[in-house]
């Protein structure tokens, strides 16, 4: 049973049509026959016995009875023997129709009643938006093929919908950290002018007391400029094309460890490269992926107490970068430290605004990959990011 469930569709309705053309064959010769006994059995009623049999005798063969005339017969016996004439003429063109017909009605309810409404439901359900729900049917065939096909794609749609509502959420919370990173810097901004108008006409504020304001003016001012830095690049990431080209294992060390000298001296903290193969070549964007690590190192040094391991692994399809730090590790979920303008430490550098994991996820992203980051087991942030290769 299952293996004919698996048929394919042309193969079913070729099966389905030739049992139902072979047994309305079969049945019309049966009919075709018990119809000519029964119409010769009327006949010999009306027939001269005698003769017939006096004809056999003398020419040693059987003959055919002749059919007696419509006047001769009963009415009774007349109808049964048109009846008669009409199976023996009309039955296999009947039964050949009427077989097929329940060849078709079978194939259908057998074949392609259950897909045929399982997919009219789901069309009806994705045309109102609704996409939790499942096609359960499942076979061998083209009609199984196809559900799972639809099946592929309402999962794509429910994966596009979540997308979609994900950023929809994060362009609130991002709207929502704009005009907080903004306002904050020009309230103290504001705050600052009002008192250097007011105490300078009246000659009320030393020097030292003015540089101060002027000099925590500047440093508002220049955490505005990092944030719209950050903003501008941000808004181009959107519109970024990637540039796939060959990147060789030894040439990414090279830019790698170019990185780790400047970190080192800035943070006075050591680090560890285990790299990959020199022969190694990966198809991809490279400035992105140097972004990532860039971002991903400078993060690890701030946090990091001593030392921070870098590993790298590359393969045809797809280059893996992972950095660990002895730090504290993250202290929030995974999900949360991406997220835009969140920042671990609120006392952080005001050159950071914030959003560097989440401008990683973005382009590991972009680049079909993806961002992971967890904490050791023994101790420190591990954040490992995943490029795949660009076709």
């Amino acid at each position: 049973m299952e293996k004919m469930r698996n048929l394919s569709v042309r193969k079913t309705i070729f099966l389905y049509m030739t049992v139902a053309l072979f047994c309305s064959f079969f049945l019309s010769a049966a009919i075709v026959r018990i119809a000519s006994r029964a119409q010769l059995r009327i006949w010999w009623n009306y027939a001269d016995q005698e003769a017939y049999f006096r004809a056999v005798e003398q020419e040693g063969v059987g003959k055919d009875i002749a059919r007696p005339g419509a006047f001769e017969m009963t009415r009774r016996d007349l109808f049964w023997s048109e009846l008669c004439d009409f199976l023996q003429t009309y039955t296999i063109l009947i039964l050949s129709m009427a077989g097929s017909c329940a060849a078709v009605f079978l194939f259908y309810r057998n074949k392609l009643q259950k897909p045929v409404k399982e997919l009219a439901l789901a069309s009806k359900r994705i045309g109102e938006n609704d996409l939790d729900f499942h096609i359960t049917y499942q076979s061998g065939d083209e009609m199984g093929a196809l559900c799972v096909e639809f099946e592929r794609m309402r999962e794509q749609l429910a994966e596009n919908n979540r997308i979609l509502w994900k950023s929809i959420e994060e362009e609130k919370l991002l709207r929502a950290a704009i005009a907080h990173d903004i306002r904050a810097p020009l309230s103290i901004l504001k705050g600052y002018l009002e008192m250097l108008t007011e105490y300078l006409s009246n000659a009320e504020i030393d020097a030292e007391g003015a540089m101060e304001m002027l000099s925590e003016s500047e440093s508002q001012v220049e955490r505005m400029d990092t944030f719209v830095e950050t903003m501008r690049k941000m808004s181009s990431l959107e519109n970024r094309k990637l540039v796939g080209r060959k990147i060789s294992a030894k040439r990414l060390e090279a830019d790698i460890r170019a990185e780790l000298a400047a970190l080192e001296k800035e943070y006075g903290k050591a680090s560890v490269l285990q790299g990959a193969a020199p022969e190694k070549l990966f198809f991809g964007d490279r400035e992105v992926i140097l972004e990532v690590i860039e971002n991903l190192l400078s993060n690890a040094f701030r946090y990091g107490k001593h030392q921070v391991e870098i590993r790298i692994r590359v393969e045809e399809a797809e280059l893996t970068v992972s950095v660990r730090d002895d730090g504290d590790g993250f202290l929030e979920n995974a999900e949360t430290v991406m997220e835009a303008f969140r920042q671990q430490n609120m006392k952080d550098s005001l050159k950071h605004a914030g959003i560097g994991m989440y401008l990683c996820r973005l382009y590991c992203e972009k680049h079909g990959g993806k961002l992971i980051l967890e904490n050791d087991k023994q101790k420190g942030a591990v954040a490992t990011a995943t490029f795949h290769r660009i076709a």
